[in-house]
């Protein structure tokens, strides 16, 4: 009430926050300009809030001059220092090896020891992890100090060495976001492997697929995952997907009653191997910063998930959108509820570590009341949340009666977010700032984001992030003129630190660059989302351009969902996939339109059509994956070329009722 009287007639964008002087000259981005925002700016420069946009402008302008200061704001060391910040790329080069520029060429770096080693942000007993698993609600929370956490790494990394591999194989991980699986992520990326992201949420199929294209040679996964009363199969998952030899953890306890495969070894067996090595440090691999640390998925259009590299500078991205957007800095407490098969994932571990915060893990649901009183227990200062979970905890008010007092912000991402969820969202917290961020695997972080410098605006943008230039494309085909309001498809400049160079199942010049504007002699790269810039100097997302939708946090191709549904009736002929925004805002909802072969059968039950898609893709594709209605239709429309035009059924049903 009190929101929508004070701004009624307001017009559009309302900030819900309003920075304090007092508090944002203790940012990060505060503090840094206190010291430097003269020698940066120049005369330009006033104080933090009224300078901030100007310091995202000279991050874009200066790149070598920011991301040098921001790498040493974060302690980040160099086992062979670059010879530069940034060698620039012919202009109109986009299929150059680097489109836009190389960053940091000639250095050499571990981004796992940087997490694990030791400076003026992290000491031996400060605390690294802290978790909780499910069920275990009375108990105090479990803390675990670096000088414990390197212990573990650099056992686990002892003996993957003992697995044989040849330096740089690929290993993946598929199992629930817990201390073993980040402890398991660090070991490969520190032994000089690259980590193979795999959701403990996928069919055999999917796992399949990406095991295939990846090339693992090995994989660590657990027993079973356990979700309150519930235990669900994950081992025999892997072992339908036919992955190569498994290292195998048990959930609850140090063994398990199932029978292994031969050749597969148990979590037990494994560590039994390297028990010698207990406390000994392990001899980093360095590596060049463009050896690859991670392969992670994204849908494209085609059916097969693009197989997206991370170098060793991309988690230096993540965590300096945190040091920046998200202000994560000593004594922090992170947590977000994902999984390492998303670039949520991985970037919270480089942006807690990288940081010197603390990152927090609850080992179960994110919709119970469970890890609400984690939340207080762990006196969580930034909490990571998509807008699906924030309407569950508000539909249920699982958090009522705990403590969220410690929130500093709300960081928010995966999904169009809606007003009043979010102002119930703030509440829990003493109305702190929920900062929207929105980003992609192939960037390692965001493109554009929010700040604790900036008003913020709910489910809206305040700012790009740092180093990022936006363009949203007119009708034409071209960027509308910078700060004018516009609507359209988004391109991004090409230089980005950190971003993917390369795709290792298609072509990456065909992905991000073909067919796109040049802009000062620069060839523009694509995204693939619609943005608005409205009137105030705010951005709203308005889903995908092209064929991939985004349900629940995840990116997915409707070619992917209709080849599933296809095959579900004889009744259909054809369906199309469709992700449409409710009328309310908030995350997109799944509607599949079906013509069917009889155009006079009008005996076909829609409903049980509906539950027949759910259990079909559920199994096959992602159980968190739901259709909201079946829409029934004489004829899909279609291009010349006979491409379904789903954007305009997306466009007629967002319209239509």
């Amino acid at each position: 009430m009190m929101y929508y009287g004070c701004y009624n007639g307001y017009g559009t964008d309302p900030p819900a926050w309003i920075p304090d002087p007092g508090t944002a000259i203790l940012t990060n981005i505060g503090q840094l300009l206190e010291r430097r925002g003269k020698e940066f700016l120049g005369s330009k420069y006033m104080d933090p809030i009224s300078s901030f946009s100007d310091l995202q402008e000279f991050s874009v302008s200066n790149p070598e001059v920011y991301w040098k200061t921001v790498l040493d704001e974060m302690s980040i060391s160099f086992s062979v220092p670059p010879q530069c910040i940034l060698r620039d790329s012919p202009f109109g080069e986009s299929h150059s090896s680097y489109p836009g520029g190389q960053w940091l060429p000639g250095a050499f770096l571990n981004p796992a020891e940087n997490c694990l080693s030791l400076n003026n942000k992290r000491s031996l007993e400060d605390i690294a992890v802290i978790w909780r698993d499910e069920g275990d609600d009375i108990l105090p929370v479990n803390r675990m100090t670096v000088r414990e956490f390197r212990a573990q790494v650099w056992l686990v990394a002892h003996a993957i060495k003992t697995l044989g591999l040849h330096k740089g194989s690929a290993i993946a991980i598929d199992m629930p976001m817990n201390v073993n699986s980040v402890v398991i992520y660090l070991a490969i990326v520190l032994a000089g492997y690259v980590v193979v992201s795999i959701a403990d949420s996928f069919a055999p199929r999917e796992i399949s697929t990406r095991l295939k294209i990846s090339e693992a040679k090995a994989i660590f996964t657990q027993d079973l995952i356990m979700r309150g009363d519930k235990s669900i199969p994950l081992y025999s998952r892997i072992m339908e997907a036919q992955s190569p030899m498994a290292v195998v953890i048990p959930a609850r306890g140090s063994s398990f009653s199932m029978k292994l495969r031969d050749g597969d070894i148990s979590w037990h067996d494994f560590l039994g191997r390297v028990k010698h090595f207990k406390e000994c440090e392990f001899a980093t691999v360095e590596q060049p910063v463009e050896a690859l640390t991670n392969i992670l998925f994204s849908s494209g259009t085609t059916g097969e998930p693009k197989a997206i590299p991370w170098t060793s500078a991309t988690p230096l991205k993540a965590a300096a959108d945190a040091w920046c957007h998200l202000d994560i800095h000593k004594g922090d407490v992170v947590a977000w509820p994902t999984n390492l098969g998303w670039m949520l994932g991985p970037w919270l571990v480089y942006a807690s570590l990288l940081n010197g915060a603390s990152m927090a893990l609850y080992n179960g649901s994110p919709l119970s009341s469970g890890f609400a009183k984690f939340v207080q227990d762990a006196k969580v200062t930034m909490l990571g949340v998509i807008p699906s979970i924030v309407r569950a905890w508000k539909s249920s008010n699982c958090m009522a009666g705990y403590d969220w007092s410690a929130i500093r912000c709300f960081g928010s991402t995966g999904e169009a977010s809606n007003v009043d969820e979010y102002l119930w969202l703030m509440g829990r917290a003493c109305y702190k700032p929920i900062i929207e961020y929105c980003g992609g695997t192939e960037i390692g972080g965001g493109f554009i984001t929010g700040s604790f410098l900036q008003a913020q605006s709910l489910a809206a943008f305040s700012t790009p992030a740092m180093g990022c230039s936006l363009f949203i494309l007119g009708s034409d085909g071209y960027p509308i003129p910078e700060n004018v309001p516009g609507i359209g498809e988004l391109a991004l400049d090409p230089l980005m630190f950190g971003a993917s160079n390369k795709l290792l199942n298609a072509d990456h010049h065909d992905v991000y660059f073909k067919e796109m504007p040049l802009w000062k002699g620069r060839v523009l790269r694509r995204h693939g989302d619609v943005f608005e810039r409205t009137s105030r100097g705010y951005y709203h997302a308005h889903g995908r351009a092209d064929d991939t939708m985004n349900l629940g946090g995840i990116k997915v191709s409707s070619v992917e969902i209709e080849r599933i549904c296809n095959a579900v009736d004889n009744n259909v002929l054809e369906t199309a996939a469709i992700g449409v925004p409710p009328s309310g805002g908030g995350p997109e909802q799944l509607v599949i339109v079906v013509v069917f072969k009889d155009l006079e059968n009008t005996t076909v039950d829609l409903n049980q059509l509906r539950i027949s898609f759910n259990s079909a893709m559920q199994k096959k594709l992602n159980p968190l994956f739901r259709v909201s209605q079946v829409v029934p239709l004489s004829s899909l429309p279609r291009t010349a070329s006979n491409k379904v035009m789903r954007r305009v059924l997306r466009q007629e049903l967002t319209q239509g009722d």
